[in-house]
C-alpha cells in the first residue's frame, strides 16, 4: 500500500486560506484516508508507548501532565513514521496557508489524551519558540475520530492579532484563568467542533486554543507536525522554554540565522519560476 496520499496536493480553496488568515486556524475535511491513518495510527502508537516517559497516576500529576501524553520527534526514532511526518502534502497547505514558497519542519510531537485525561488549558504555542517572526503553522491530526467527549481541539477565531494578553505565559493554570477570563469578556467566537476521520486542523502559533477532558474509556490520538517558513531565523530566547527549545529543536542554529539544522529539514519548497 502506497499511501500516496501524503504526497499528492491537497486543493486548498480560496475561502480556507482566507478562513486562515482571518481566523488563525482552519479545519479540513478528507485531508487523509482512512486507510493512510489506520496504518500510520499503529506504528505512532507503538512508538508513544515506547517513548513516553512514566508518570505518577492522573490523581498526582500537574494540570499539564494530566493534559496529554507528550512525544516529540518521533521521526527520529522510526522510518515509517518519518514517512508521515515529511509528506508533502500538509507541508504544502502549510505553506500555502502561510503564503510562503517553504517550509521547514520544526518538530512533530504526538499529543495523546489519556481516558480521564484532564483538560489543555488555553494558551498560544509560540511563547514556547525562538522564532523570528510568526509564520507558523502547527497540523494538528486525529488518528480516529474525536468526539465533544474526547477533548477536542478549541479555538479562539481571530485571537491570533491579540498580543496584549497571553503572550508571556506557558500552559497553566493561569493560562487557563487569565487567556479564558479574557476571552470571554472581549466576546471572542470558539469554536470546538468534533472531528472526523481525515479532519485536519491547521493552527497558527500565535492563535488562543484549548481542549477538554476527556471523559472517555479511549485514548484521543494525535499527531502533530509543526512548519515554520523556510528563511525562519532563530530569535534570542525571551525565556527559559525557548533557551530549551533552541537547543532540544534548533540545536546548531545561531541567533539571527535561518535555521538550516539537520533536524529542520525543508519539507515542501515551491519551484522556482
Amino acid at each position: 500500500m502506497t499511501h500516496d496520499d501524503l504526497d499528492r496536493p491537497y486543493p486548498l480553496t480560496t475561502e480556507q486560506v482566507e478562513s486562515y488568515r482571518a481566523n488563525g486556524f482552519v479545519r479540513l475535511k478528507d485531508v487523509l484516508s482512512p486507510d493512510t491513518l489506520a496504518h500510520y495510527r499503529d506504528v505512532i502508537s507503538a512508538e508513544v508507548t515506547a517513548l513516553a516517559p512514566p508518570l505518577p497516576p492522573m490523581a498526582e500529576r500537574s494540570t499539564y501532565d494530566r493534559a496529554f501524553l507528550q512525544v516529540e520527534n518521533l521521526w527520529r526514532h522510526s522510518d515509517t513514521v518519518k514517512r508521515f511526518v515529511f509528506g508533502k502534502r500538509m507541508a504544502r497547505i502549510a505553506a500555502e496557508l502561510m503564503g510562503v514558497d517553504g517550509v521547514r519542519l520544526y518538530h512533530d510531537q504526538a499529543l495523546y489524551k489519556e481516558p480521564g485525561g484532564g483538560h489543555t488549558p488555553w494558551h498560544a504555542d509560540q511563547f514556547y519558540w525562538p522564532l523570528s517572526n510568526d509564520n507558523t503553522v502547527t497540523a494538528w491530526i486525529p488518528l480516529q475520530p474525536v468526539t465533544p467527549d474526547m477533548g477536542p481541539m478549541s479555538f479562539a477565531a481571530g485571537s491570533h492579532v491579540v498580543d496584549d494578553i497571553g503572550r508571556d505565559v506557558g500552559i497553566s493554570d493561569q493560562s487557563e484563568a487569565l487567556i479564558g477570563e479574557t476571552l470571554r469578556e472581549r466576546g471572542f467566537r470558539i469554536d470546538t467542533a468534533p472531528y472526523e476521520l481525515g479532519d485536519v486542523s491547521f493552527h497558527s502559533g500565535w492563535v488562543f486554543h484549548a481542549a477538554g477532558a476527556n471523559a472517555t474509556d479511549r485514548p484521543r490520538r494525535a499527531m502533530t507536525m509543526i512548519y515554520m517558513d523556510a528563511e525562519m531565523r532563530l530569535a534570542e530566547p525571551l525565556n527559559q522554554n525557548q533557551r530549551n527549545d533552541w537547543a532540544n529543536w534548533c540545536a546548531g542554529a545561531k541567533v539571527g540565522g535561518v535555521i538550516d539544522t539537520p533536524t529542520n529539514p525543508v519539507l515542501f519548497q515551491a519551484p522556482r519560476a
